[in-house]
């Protein structure tokens, strides 16, 4: 069973690193090739960078790098990062960062299309890609994500949506300084950005697990070791065996869904899952800090009775 463990752990890491290159990639693609040629500016920093070089070409003729922008404007949130999300996303979320950074200055910029709304689109949905699979690893690409993900775990709104509203002001920047169509298309990227991150990462969403298993104390042990949160056992009778047993059923977020797979095939291979989705949730439903103390301390915090709406 630890051999598991620490393989499945190695396997995480490892898919880490592969979507840091993945975002570092997109993100530079999106950027060199699509945003900044049509004028067009991303979310967050990455928004800013694209301002803060933009104007230093214009205005003094002095050309920098945006990759050198985003890496040097993403320090200071890094801070707020290792306070709030913990070492460990930190990191990877600074590697995250440094891979965007690299790459966007390792690729030329290069126009590949006239049409500014095809640039806006295309552009805003690499950006979502990548930061959409950063956030379901656990980390962020930086700025105004960690602002919106801490949002977004306080009050279980989704990320998406906070980040549409605190870049607005990327949007407001972009028409004072430049011109209005440009902050049009600005809002037309984020936009597709957004409803990309939200279609990845669904750590807002809940689901019910049921799971039929032939072993359901190994399987609820498993759970127990792996994951926070609540089971219910529930008699069940096999409709052509006609053999009794158990089944658990469990509350989850979507984001979650991925590892209770693992448990669950790891101990049962045969095991039997239905998944539905879960409207809303009334009563105790930890959160991710939640979640986080419960592991580091044995005991729950207070929770209180809330709902929570999808």
């Amino acid at each position: 069973m630890g051999n598991l463990i620490s393989n499945s752990k190695n396997s995480e890491k490892i898919k880490k690193i592969l979507v840091i290159l993945v975002t570092g990639i997109t993100a530079a693609i999106a950027l060199n090739f699509f945003l900044i040629p049509a004028k067009v500016f991303s979310a967050g920093m990455n928004g800013v960078a694209q301002i803060t070089a933009a104007l230093l070409e214009t205005n003094f003729s002095i050309t920098v790098n945006t990759g050198l922008f985003i890496l040097l404007l993403n320090i200071p949130v890094f801070i707020l990062s290792f306070m709030k999300l913990g070492k460990e996303a930190t990191i990877f979320s600074f590697f995250n960062v440094a891979g965007v950074s690299l790459m966007t200055m390792f690729f030329p910029i290069e126009t590949i299309t006239e049409n500014p709304l095809m640039n806006a689109i295309v552009g805003g949905v690499l950006l979502g890609v990548g930061a959409g699979l950063s956030l379901k690893m656990g980390f962020t690409t930086g700025g105004m994500d960690i602002i919106s993900l801490v949002l977004s775990k306080t009050t279980g709104k989704t990320v998406g949506k906070y980040m549409f509203f605190l870049n607005g002001i990327i949007v407001a920047v972009a028409g004072f300084i430049f011109d209005w169509e440009s902050a049009l298309y600005t809002m037309i990227s984020i936009y597709c950005m957004t409803q990309v991150i939200d279609t990845i990462h669904t750590s807002h969403q809940k689901v019910t697990a049921m799971i039929v298993t032939t072993s359901p104390d190994a399987v609820v042990e498993a759970i127990s070791q792996e994951m926070v949160r609540g089971m219910t056992l529930l008699p069940s009778v096999g409709g052509y065996s006609k053999s009794e047993g158990r089944m658990i059923m469990m509350v989850i977020t979507r984001y979650e869904l991925y590892e209770l797979e693992q448990v669950v095939y790891r101990v049962d291979e045969n095991a039997f899952m239905n998944i539905v989705p879960t409207q809303s949730v009334l009563g105790k439903f930890a959160n991710e800090d939640e979640q986080k103390i419960y592991r580091n301390t044995g005991t729950f915090p207070e929770l209180k009775s809330h709902k929570i709406k999808k």
